[in-house]
């Protein structure tokens, strides 16, 4: 189906198929043990192997290798976080036990508190879309109404905060380095953000020390800082495309479905064959989204038995780039709009006809 027809279908439509999608979507949640364990090995032994090259290359004075190995590096630790992913989601391994200590045991590489994540993760996904229910575990989303009514600061700080530099530099570094040391949004919510909060700090703070030991101060934050600040730079990027796109879906009320928000509210990243295989097909994420139960390694299975999915909410590469530029929800022409978008329908309906 393509997206021509599906923007002409009803809402009553849209949403009855969506759910019938769901249905379907059931028969695909049950993980492989062997290949979840093929998995983690095939992208944390590769890390440490790149990791250790690049210290070696570090140490021998091959400064452009090092420099070179940071990216695929990256691309591991992108990998290993979208493993703790599946795991926060109860559908890399059959058992919560194994899901749980194998995300809490990543998200110190990734440093990532993987309960409190966990938590906000599961809102995030019962919240896609709504409009009534953002900011939990979401890129802050203003509609056209909501922004023009701000006060010049608060339109300054929303401008600055969507600049791409602020989005995909800066604020990747932010939410990973700093915010993500103290269980934000949670300080109220008992004792059990903080006690992840820590435990994933603690157990931080002896392996940067033990590697700082081992390889020594410098080379270790030369090795490690590059590798780390690229893959938080992917990994913002990857959720910002997700949900940031031309034909996103966002209501309110009784407006709001959350099948039809999670299938059309959420892109289909259409990645080269290489690209998705480091982001682990979390590009398919309308599908995920409509059924989180389903292993990353079953997702490409999926649109090749159904591959009517594939044209849904589908953004290429080179279109996602375009994105970068969708800063505000338009209620009025249900899309993702640019400021200067914004402008330009704000002058068009000032001009006497």
């Amino acid at each position: 189906m393509s997206n021509d027809v599906e923007a002409s279908l009803s809402a009553g439509d849209r949403r009855a198929g969506a759910r019938n999608w769901a249905q379907i979507l059931l028969r695909y949640r049950q993980p492989s043990g062997t290949r979840s364990v093929v998995e983690l090995v095939i992208t944390g032994v590769p890390f440490v192997l790149i990791w250790a090259a690049m210290w070696a290359a570090l140490d021998f004075g091959f400064w452009p290798l090092c420099i070179l190995l940071a990216v695929p590096a990256a691309g591991f630790l992108v990998r290993l976080f979208l493993i703790q992913h599946d795991c926060g989601h109860g559908s890399f391994f059959r058992h919560r036990l194994a899901n749980d200590w194998v995300g809490r045991a990543i998200g110190v590489f990734t440093l990532t508190p993987y309960d409190i994540w966990r938590r906000e993760h599961a809102i995030h996904h019962a919240t896609a879309g709504n409009l009534d229910r953002r900011g939990m575990g979401d890129i802050r989303t203003l509609t056209v109404s909501e922004y023009l009514a701000l006060p010049f600061l608060g339109r300054l700080r929303y401008r600055a905060y969507r600049n791409p530099f602020v989005m995909f530099a800066l604020g990747p570094t932010f939410v990973f380095v700093l915010a993500q040391r103290l269980p934000i949004g949670s300080m109220t919510a008992g004792w059990r953000p903080w006690v992840s909060t820590m435990a994933t700090n603690a157990a931080i703070i002896l392996i940067v020390v033990g590697m700082m030991w081992l390889v020594g101060i410098g080379p270790f934050l030369i090795v490690h800082v590059p590798i780390m600040l690229l893959a938080a730079t992917i990994g913002v990027w990857l959720f910002y495309v997700q949900h940031q796109f031309d034909d996103a879906v966002w209501a309110r009320g009784a407006s709001w479905d959350i099948h039809e928000a999670a299938l059309h509210g959420s892109s289909y990243y259409d990645l080269p064959a290489v690209l998705r295989w480091f982001t682990a097909n979390i590009g398919i994420h309308h599908i995920h989204h409509l059924c989180s139960r389903i292993p990353y390694y079953r997702l490409r299975q999926v649109l090749r038995d159904h591959p009517e999915l594939g044209n849904v909410g589908r953004v290429t590469l080179w279109q996602s780039l375009r994105s970068v530029r969708l800063a505000l929800w338009d209620e009025y022409r249900q899309r993702m709009v640019s400021f200067r978008e914004m402008r330009a329908a704000i002058k068009g309906r000032r001009e006497p006809a």
